[in-house]
């Protein structure tokens, strides 16, 4: 097997080029045995200390597998460890915004309300009815049932993207939800707390209702309009 030659400027992430090239082009396949750490020097052009540092990179990264006594190989399917950097990459990025974070979680949740609608089940639907009504007695009970009420709402999106049988996209639809926890849960409080519990169900149960007619004319905007984001973006700004 022979891979790109690297030079010295960012040695260990260059390895890492050139491994990730080798497995676009297919030459290692998930389930493949890397060569040894010498081998891969050698081929490269590069220290061992460098093989090994990329190496483990990549074992973080969900891509490569160490196994004892056998050596290093290349995993196979998808592991959670790979959405992780794209976790911190959006932490970290400096523009601050949460309107970026709330048109992410709003394109992720019509994604998969389409591929929902199209695999789920009658079983399924009738689930998602009982976490809706479950949501309906939560709020009843009072502006202090705030945990609760963010439970169900919660399980209500998480029914959704379950329907769809994508793991893949269940998990990034879940850091989607992760990333905007903060103003999803000041959104719930804020609502409750103001009287509005109501509107609060009436949006879930226009979710509801486009999934069990399987209407998508309007399917983007009244996702929009279900966040109340202006309200939860508006008790983080407060605090």
């Amino acid at each position: 097997m022979q891979f790109k030659k690297v030079n010295s400027e960012s040695v260990v992430q260059l390895v890492i080029n050139s491994l990730t090239d080798a497995m676009l082009a297919r030459e290692l396949r998930p389930g493949d045995k890397l060569p040894t750490e010498t081998e891969l020097a050698e081929s490269l052009g590069v220290g061992r200390n460098s093989i090994r540092e990329a190496i483990k990179i990549l074992v973080y990264l969900g891509v490569l597998e160490i196994r004892r006594a056998e050596g290093t190989f290349v995993c196979e399917g998808f592991t959670e460890s790979m959405i992780d950097p794209m976790i911190y990459g959006i932490i970290l990025d400096t523009s601050d915004s949460y309107e970026n974070l709330m048109e992410l979680r709003e394109m992720m949740e019509v994604g998969v309300m389409q591929i929902a609608m199209e695999k789920y089940t009658e079983e399924e639907i009738k689930g998602l009815k009982v976490i809706l009504d479950r949501m309906e007695r939560e709020i009843n009970k009072g502006p202090e049932n705030v945990e609760e009420v963010f439970k169900a709402d919660n399980e209500f999106h998480n029914a959704i993207s379950m329907m769809g049988e994508n793991p893949l996209i269940d998990k990034i639809n879940r850091v989607a939800k992760t990333l905007t926890h903060a103003i999803r849960f000041n959104t719930v409080k804020t609502m409750l707390e103001t009287g509005r519990g109501d509107e609060l169900f009436a949006a879930h149960q226009r979710l509801y209702q486009i999934m069990v007619t399987k209407d998508q004319s309007d399917m983007s905007t009244t996702v929009r309009n279900t966040y109340f984001a202006k309200v939860g973006i508006k008790a983080i700004e407060e605090q």
